[in-house]
């Protein structure tokens, strides 16, 4: 992300959200990351908006008197297309984000404010719209669309979490290492109530920029139906009625969307046409799970998904995994396979989700050595400690 000081306009009601604001992110202020500015309502935004031109981002609540934050969103790219919006809902309100994302938000957090959570998507949209304006800014200069490629790859890999939950009982872990053109890969987790995490994979059809752009599309709605729904398949269904309507590029994404249960040791997961997880025990053991039996998300509407729950132990890990994983292949074509993979995460010792993943992605490189990567390769780890 660039240097230069980011200013942020926080629109809220709530008395006490300025002093809340400068108070959490006196850190980020003191170095000169930000410069936050507040405004009580959408009139006063708007005013704010209209009297200065270097506003980067606005952080805005939805219900707010003379004028709510929905409304607000509507009016923004009047007076200034660049600015970045994320909206702040209420915990599960999915028809107010859902129309927010619809409106331009970027992205979304949830009430009560997780200042962590809100440092991490700040910094997300900040370095997205630093990606943006480099585009518009080289548009006239490319000469090749090898560039227009490159810089596409960029942003997608902006809005990648690259911050991963780690604690005494659990650690998350992933990477995406993206092929010579944009590809669709990616991968996201969300925290949910009762300290439950949900955490997705996927894999979008075809490469180059419309891929990148029906990936970012299917991550946002991904995060808004996990918010909004407890069950794996619930998500799945939601997420692909609304990828079909209006896919008029008859685009698809492969899913696979878990959730686990810090109080049970359940991960209970489904699969959108997806490669099912794969759990490596405590002792070494590798068991490759069910398949749940669904679909590709974005082509047929109304597809009812199953899911499974598998109970997992300390020291138990979870590995989920794109095609570009299994289907790397050497110069003479050999892939790495399934089971190279599970040959691979049955000999790795102990160590956290990062351990995992890295040992996997060094075992990958060093199979495919100089042969040249043909698909994202992504992978996602998660261990009960």
């Amino acid at each position: 992300m660039s240097t230069r000081q980011h200013r942020i306009l926080v629109v809220d009601d709530e008395p006490d959200i300025e002093h809340l604001v400068l108070q959490r992110m006196r850190r980020e202020i003191r170095r000169g990351d930000y410069i936050f500015e507040f405004a009580g309502n959408g009139v006063e935004a708007l005013e704010r908006l209209s009297k200065r031109d270097d506003v980067d981002m606005v952080v805005s609540d939805i219900n707010m008197p003379h004028m709510d934050g929905l409304t607000l969103l509507e009016q923004i790219p009047k007076v200034d297309p660049s600015v970045k919006s994320v909206i702040v809902s209420a915990y599960g309100d999915m028809k107010n984000i859902r129309t927010a994302m619809n409106r331009g938000a970027f992205d979304f957090v949830t009430k009560p404010i997780d200042f962590e959570d809100l440092r991490v998507t700040i910094d997300r949209t900040l370095e997205h719209l630093e990606m943006l304006r480099e585009a518009l800014a080289s548009r006239d200069k490319l000469v090749a669309i090898q560039h227009e490629l490159g810089v596409a790859s960029q942003m997608q890999q902006s809005i990648l979490p690259k911050v991963f939950p780690k604690t005494d009982h659990l650690s998350l872990h992933a990477s995406m290492t993206p092929a010579r053109d944009v590809g669709g890969d990616f991968y996201d987790f969300v925290p949910l109530t009762d300290g439950k995490i949900g955490m997705t994979i996927a894999d979008v059809s075809d490469k180059g920029v419309p891929a990148a752009l029906f990936m970012m599309s299917s991550r946002t709605m991904l995060k808004g139906s996990a918010i909004g729904l407890s069950e794996p398949q619930e998500v799945l269904a939601e997420v692909n009625d609304l990828l079909e309507t209006d896919n008029t590029t008859a685009m698809f994404v492969t899913v696979l969307y878990a959730v686990y249960d810090p109080r049970s040791g359940e991960l209970t997961y489904a699969s959108g046409g997806h490669d099912p997880p794969i759990v490596v025990r405590s002792d070494g053991t590798v068991e490759v799970q069910p398949n749940t039996g669904g679909i590709a998300l974005g082509i047929a509407p109304g597809f009812k998904f199953s899911q499974n729950t598998v109970q997992l132990q300390p020291g138990d890990r979870v590995a989920m995994f794109t095609d570009g994983v299994t289907e790397a292949a050497r110069a003479d074509e050999e892939q790495f396979g399934l089971a190279r993979l599970q040959e691979t995460l049955a000999a790795i010792g102990a160590g956290d989700a990062e351990d995992l993943t890295a040992a996997v992605l060094d075992a990958v490189h060093e199979f495919v050595s100089d042969a040249p990567q043909s698909d994202d390769i992504t992978f996602l780890s998660f261990c009960r400690h």
